[in-house]
């Protein structure tokens, strides 16, 4: 009698304490949850379409793309520079996947001459003219100081912010560089 009821319970506790134990770790964050993006994965996508229309239909044929995405901002300092040869860099660094990536740049009113000159003359990617309500009214609450990376929908998933910092740029650069590659090795549009 008293051997059947060790038996129950070691069976009992053999298929209790796994559950137990598994509730424990997820109520205490005992372990990595998965996350593998570098990037900082936005809570809710930004739909971009209407900004990014004129690309998708004119440069690209109508062909579905992944899209490196920064807004030009009124004054384009250090970290701004910084940021722009980071998506130059990154969209060279797909190497043959290259035609997935398309590197644009949207341009306001308000943008910095210069930044537009460089961009244009070094042939660093598609330059769009947008309103700054329109793009204000897409990135609402995520700012636009960052660099962005759209779905090949035209969703804005993930934001990598802009660092003065010339080390920490080219360390961004691998971030989105990683995440860029994941993104095309499981997506078969684009």
């Amino acid at each position: 009698m008293k051997k059947n009821r060790l038996t129950i319970i070691a069976l009992a506790s053999v298929f209790i304490l796994p559950v137990v134990l598994a509730k424990l770790a997820l109520e205490n964050d005992w372990f990595n949850k998965a996350s593998t993006n570098r990037g900082v994965l936005l809570e809710s996508p930004l739909d971009a379409s209407e900004l990014l229309a004129a690309a998708d239909k004119h440069v690209n044929g109508e062909k579905n793309t992944w899209k490196l995405l920064m807004t030009i901002p009124t004054n384009c300092d250090i970290s701004c520079q910084n940021a722009v040869l980071t998506i130059s860099n990154v969209r060279q660094a797909v190497g043959r996947q290259m035609e997935r990536v398309d590197a644009i740049f949207l341009v306001t009113q308000n943008s910095d001459a210069d930044a537009l000159k460089n961009i244009q003359s070094k042939n660093l990617g598609i330059v769009l003219s947008q309103d700054i309500e329109n793009v204000n009214k897409v990135f609402k609450n995520e700012g636009i100081n960052a660099i962005f990376l759209t779905d090949t929908l035209n969703n804005v998933v993930l934001k990598y912010p802009n660092t003065s910092d010339q080390d920490q740029a080219i360390m961004d650069g691998r971030d989105v560089l990683s995440d860029l590659r994941k993104l095309l090795k499981l997506s078969r549009i684009g």
